[in-house]
């Protein structure tokens, strides 16, 4: 039947209308749910992998890929994204063999040397990484203005890759500016890591706040528990703070499966059911959940 016809009664347009509501509202929801949800910081490892020489801390245990790819499945995620452990080093080879496995569905960071050759780089592309990590927790920081370092990142740039930093916000505050000057994407990870006794209170976290307007950096929303005891209650007063600092299409959930460091606390549904804490309103989250697309380039 067709709503135009002319000997329609009343009741039969009513439930025409209602049919074609229903149909819309429908296709709507056809349409959110294939928005992807996208888990942007996780860590796959084994006992048989080679371990770094320096390293801060080795699991005792295995975390495989069979094994995350059944968080993403439990949990409703449709892509992830492998970060490569401190402990491997500059070894990405188990996280390129991770990529290659699940055709697209996953992408990575890698840790490079500074003095990685730039067909390296293309190679790490070619099997889906989209970034390096500089983890300097208990290190150094960069000498940026050395020129290996400024190869690397003009390589990075090159590439349209991200150069991901897990440092306290202190020092972050002066290292973006410094990586931003040099034209690279900057993700922070685990909220910024301010010191826990302050919180967002941290002159250091304020001004990670100020690099939103920089428009070209990204801020995870994940692990609170990295940012101490409170760290929940942190991160449900820092959430506001970033998102009209940052805008949701500039803030990154990740799970930091399986927690390393943290496993007796915590588990991934644990952190992903607190996300919803975290973003109560449904259609925020979901932005959140699906806006590192492009970031990632799934």
């Amino acid at each position: 039947m067709k709503i135009t016809d002319r000997g329609m009664t009343r009741r039969q347009f009513s439930a025409g209308a209602a049919a074609l509501a229903a149909i819309a509202a429908a296709g709507k929801a056809a349409g959110e749910a294939t928005m992807p949800v996208i888990d942007t910081h996780a860590h796959v490892f084994h006992h048989g992998l080679k371990l770094a020489p320096g390293r801060r801390y080795a699991p005792d245990y295995d975390a495989p890929l069979s094994l995350y790819l059944e968080q993403l499945d439990h949990n409703g995620i449709s892509n992830g994204v492998l970060v490569q452990p401190s402990f491997l080093g500059t070894d990405n080879s188990y996280l390129v063999d991770c990529l290659k496995q699940t055709a697209g569905r996953l992408r990575g960071i890698a840790v490079v040397d500074p003095a990685v050759p730039a067909e390296e780089l293309r190679e790490l592309d070619r099997a889906g990484v989209v970034g390096i990590r500089l983890n300097l927790v208990g290190q150094p920081l960069p000498d940026l203005s050395a020129s290996e370092w400024k190869g690397l990142l003009a390589n990075v740039k090159a590439m349209g890759w991200q150069v991901e930093i897990q440092r306290n916000a202190s020092d972050l505050a002066v290292l973006t500016p410094r990586l931003l000057e040099l034209g690279v994407t900057v993700v922070l990870d685990h909220f910024a890591l301010p010191d826990p006794k302050a919180g967002v209170a941290d002159p250091g976290f304020q001004s990670v706040l100020k690099l939103g307007a920089t428009k070209n950096v990204w801020v995870k929303i994940s692990a609170p528990y990295r940012n101490g005891a409170a760290g929940e209650s942190f991160a449900k007063e820092a959430y506001p703070l970033l998102r009209n600092a940052y805008g949701l299409d500039r803030l990154l959930w990740g799970s930091d499966w399986p927690h390393t460091q943290f496993e007796a606390t915590q588990t991934y549904a644990k952190n992903r059911q607190f996300l919803d804490t975290l973003i109560v309103d449904e259609r925020e989250r979901a932005q959140v959940l699906a806006s590192p697309r492009p970031l990632f380039r799934f």
